[in-house]
């Protein structure tokens, strides 16, 4: 697939990269370190700009973090409350663990969108949280635009910078993926922990 991809940003440049960054904002397993890198390294050999490249990218990822946005806002925090009181028994959640969950993310979401906007798997799935906290939606799309410029113009001018050796930059950002995947389980783990034992408290 990934050959598929490389050689449809040849032929079709600039549309391409932004139709492909957008399908990876919504099926977050296509590596957009592939694409932006890749990106980079054309710019070296055809007639595409490292500007344009991070402007067709970030169109593009903009495009499917709306998407996933209004999608959110579909499921609110009101479904989700619904099925606490539902289910809360067997999840063992209360809609007070909503509630604050819900007012943390109201307070600290916008942040949380530009942080997150640079961490793979979760930079397309923020999105979806956000719309559900009903975050303004013209803040939520400014730091949106923002986190995502910081990550595709950094991708973007390595892929450049290294030419015909980008392919070694996807190594790099897969050892940074997996290291910020045992950082993420291991937070995952501690929550779980200490609301366990609040709860035996």
């Amino acid at each position: 697939m990934y050959d598929w991809i490389l050689e449809l940003m040849e032929q079709y440049g600039y549309v391409s990269i932004a139709f492909i960054i957008a399908v990876e904002n919504l099926f977050p397993p296509i590596p957009s370190e592939l694409i932006l890198t890749f990106g980079g390294f054309l710019t070296t050999e055809t007639n595409l700009s490292v500007i344009g490249v991070i402007i067709a990218s970030t169109v593009g990822s903009i495009a499917g973090a709306v998407i996933l946005y209004f999608l959110g806002r579909l499921f609110n925090i009101d479904f989700l409350r619904r099925i606490v009181e539902r289910y809360g028994r067997i999840l063992r959640v209360k809609t007070e663990d909503l509630d604050r969950a819900d007012a943390w993310f109201t307070r600290f979401g916008f942040w949380t969108v530009f942080f997150c906007r640079m961490v793979p798997i979760l930079r397309s799935l923020i999105s979806i949280p956000a719309g559900m906290a009903k975050l303004n939606f013209g803040l939520f799309l400014l730091f949106t635009t923002l986190g995502t410029l910081i990550w595709n113009s950094v991708l973007v001018s390595l892929g450049a910078l290294l030419g015909e050796n980008w392919e070694k930059i996807v190594h790099y950002m897969d050892v940074y993926s997996s290291v910020t995947y045992v950082a993420l389980a291991i937070l995952f783990v501690g929550l779980i922990l200490y609301l366990f034992l609040r709860k035996r408290t």
